[in-house]
């Protein structure tokens, strides 16, 4: 059964920090391409940051410079690094995992297959 479960959101000041966590569990993990999604209140969710395997990243431009995405394959475990927040970072935050194939647009929804229940990050 495949789970992935999101933890470290939280309410945090504008310009402040949060690290939030996916743990995963029950597919091959090294071999999949993993992502963060976002979804703020009467807004589509938006890929935010995504990660291929072999370490190529992607960014939306409205993190570019501020998000970092890494992943532990030893503790199959996806991070998001969030600097320098502003209030419209604020929304629920998904984990998301899908098995690699080449050319697929890995900031859409459509590319993922399993995804996780969300995290709430609120910056004010």
């Amino acid at each position: 059964q495949v789970q992935l479960v999101e933890s470290g959101g939280g309410s945090v000041q504008t310009g402040g920090s949060v690290r939030l966590s996916c743990a995963t569990s029950g597919y091959p993990y090294n071999s999949y391409s993993m992502a963060w999604f976002r979804q703020a209140p009467g807004k589509e969710r938006e890929g935010v940051a995504a990660m291929i395997p072999g370490g190529s990243t992607f960014y939306a431009d409205s993190v570019k410079g501020r998000f970092t995405i890494s992943r532990d394959n030893a503790k199959r475990t996806l991070y998001l690094q969030m600097n320098s927040l502003k209030p419209e970072d604020t929304a629920m935050y998904y984990c998301a995992a899908a098995a690699y194939r080449s050319s697929r647009p890995w900031l859409l929804e459509r590319a993922y297959t399993y995804w996780g229940q969300g995290t709430q990050v609120t910056v004010s």
